[in-house]
């Protein structure tokens, strides 16, 4: 993953000004809830190398417009991606307010009797909202005791949804996405918008054709014992697998012009990492300008149709970029899209900012009905897929770590790669077979990853997501929550073979609410604004409303319980009974965040 200096969280005690007892009173119970939501976030939190999330407290209480203006001083020297407020007590509210428009704000007014801290909540949020920033408010459901230090946990589940997406949107200010190449094969996601990075991300945007792959393949712009290293391990742990699309095709690769393309597919895998982040070993050989990479966050590769029809596909490349382990060992896994669809990208990387496990990118290819089952099979689907289910597949940039090899408490998961064992990751390899490209799809080879996500007894959690652009509107994101399953042996056959049997494949059932999008499994499929989705582990769609909401994209389809979402409370005064129409104008009243 990208090396970056990471952002932190900024921790604003604010007082009750008025000196000769009031102020004075209140310092130590202040001061002490600012280190308490310092200690939750420490320890809760980390950022996307393993390491605990830090915070910055401003050096004294805020009970004024100086000290308000010396905590921003010092927040600014500390590179902060978000403030939290913390106060028991009454405080001047357009004195104290943090009015930085550009990151996000949340206040937590302590729930006591004996000083009205609710009231600065109030005060303060209107104030928020008056101004144009605005600010999430946090407000425990139940009456503390003055000397309480704990945190409730109704508190704690808001303050690190907050921190999650702050830290999200610090994490992409001022980095770039790149594309390698341009449109694949006229999908509209791969038409990269710029004004959407900029305005909304904050990130800005890098090209590169993809002829700088053969560039560097031709002119060995590459690390030469890495190759050799990489070459090596594939031999090992990726070898190449039956090849079951062109077995009667009489102008199918032999064996040895298959060896030649795993060996390309290995440089470009190098090729892209060393693009997207840099790699200081260039210099080294005389290549300073490619070794300062492209700072990219993410990146995509179009592929499609002008690289695939004379040279290797990208799939290997793909797959291996969002993994989290290869021959440099166990590491965090880059975002990377296949086809180019940045759309996609920005997609899977809300969803690994907020999770930091890798993530799968899979087309959203078939609704599975539970007659439509019974009639290919004859078996009545029960448990979790009763209602039918999505056949989530590509033959791209779909995480190793998805096989269902890494556990949590027995059951499949994907984990953060610093949790990942060895035994773990040496399974997901094992699992995962090497098919060589159907060549009426890709004449130039390479070759696809070959696995099926384990679902386990419960069903793995996962989140699939996807960002669109409406014209007239701008980004919106659609979420949907549920479980990948396991099928039937004779029901996995059947509807394997009817589709691309060597590629990976993930079986959803999204949870159902009973209304709108969610009536149906297959009205979940009839309303998914495209063709592509990305899928992250757990259920953490509450966390992607409130970084949509931060980033100002609204949300137009999801089945998150309503008491777990968190938006600014500015939203409230757009409307509380349609919440769905109260975001579209509350992200089109106060504008993107960068614009």
């Amino acid at each position: 993953m990208l090396k970056m200096t990471y952002p932190k969280i900024g921790i604003r005690p604010t007082i009750d000004g008025r000196r000769k007892g009031i102020r004075e009173s209140l310092e130590e119970q202040t001061m002490q809830m600012a280190h308490s939501v310092a200690d939750l976030i420490h320890s809760t939190l980390k950022y996307p190398d393993g390491t605990p999330v830090e915070t910055v407290i401003a050096d004294s209480t805020i009970g004024g417009v100086r000290e308000a203006a010396a905590a921003k001083e010092k927040f600014d020297r500390a590179g902060i991606c978000g403030t939290i407020t913390v106060t028991p007590c009454w405080c001047y509210g357009t004195e104290t307010m943090d009015m930085t428009k550009d990151i996000p704000h949340a206040i937590w007014g302590f729930n006591g009797t004996e000083r009205p801290g609710a009231v600065y909540l109030a005060a303060v949020l209107a104030a928020h909202t008056q101004k144009g920033i605005p600010a999430f408010g946090i407000y425990g459901h139940d009456v503390q005791e003055a000397d309480d230090t704990s945190i409730p946990a109704d508190v704690r589940t808001k303050l690190i949804r907050f921190a999650k997406g702050a830290l999200a949107t610090g994490i992409m200010r001022n980095k770039a996405y790149l594309s390698i190449g341009s449109v694949a094969m006229g999908i509209g996601g791969s038409t990269v918008d710029p004004d959407f990075f900029q305005d909304y991300l904050g990130m800005r945007n890098e090209y590169v054709d993809m002829t700088e792959i053969t560039r560097r393949i031709d002119e060995k712009i590459y690390d030469p014992d890495e190759y050799a290293d990489a070459l090596a391990w594939a031999k090992k742990n990726t070898p190449i697998g039956p090849d079951i699309y062109n077995a009667d095709n009489p102008n199918k690769f032999t064996d040895e012009a298959k060896e030649k393309q795993l060996e390309a597919c290995v440089k470009m895998a190098i090729i892209a990492k060393d693009l997207m982040e840099g790699n200081p070993r260039l210099a080294e050989l005389g290549f300073a300008e490619e070794a300062a990479g492209h700072y990219a966050l993410a990146a995509g590769f179009q592929g499609q149709r002008q690289w695939t029809d004379h040279f290797p596909n990208g799939d290997y490349m793909e797959a291996f970029m969002n993994s989290q382990y290869d021959w440099s060992g166990q590491h965090a896994p880059h975002v990377f899209a296949t086809e180019n669809d940045s759309l996609n990208a920005a997609s899977m990387l809300f969803n690994y900012l907020l999770s930091n496990t890798p993530q799968i990118f899979a087309d959203v290819r078939t609704y599975w009905s539970p007659e439509a089952v019974k009639r290919v099979t004859g078996t009545e689907l029960t448990g979790l897929a009763q209602n039918g289910f999505l056949h989530l597949s590509n033959s791209g940039a779909q995480t190793l770590d998805a096989t269902g090899a890494e556990k949590i408490d027995g059951q499949p998961a994907i984990k953060p790669y610093w949790d990942v064992t060895e035994a773990e990751a040496q399974a997901n390899l094992d699992r995962t077979r090497w098919i060589p490209a159907n060549i009426g799809y890709f004449r130039g080879g390479g070759f696809s990853s070959n696995y099926v996500t384990e679902g386990g007894p419960n069903g793995m959690p996962v989140t699939m997501t996807r960002i669109n652009l409406v014209k007239g509107v701008g980004p919106v994101i659609q979420i949907a929550e549920g479980y990948a399953i396991d099928l039937p042996k004779n029901v996995f056959d059947a509807v394997n073979e009817r589709t691309d049997p060597g590629w990976p494949s993930t079986f959803f059932v999204p949870n159902l609410t009973g209304h709108g999008a969610f009536q149906s499994v297959y009205d979940v499929m009839d309303n998914w604004g495209a063709n592509h989705g990305a899928i992250s582990y757990g259920h953490i769609g509450a966390d992607l409303i409130t970084l949509a909401a931060i980033l100002r994209i609204p949300v137009n389809m999801h089945n998150v319980p309503a008491d777990q979402i968190f938006r600014p409370r500015a939203w409230s005064s757009l409307g509380t009974e349609d919440l769905e129409s109260a975001d579209f104008r509350a992200c089109q009243t106060f504008g993107a965040l960068y614009n």
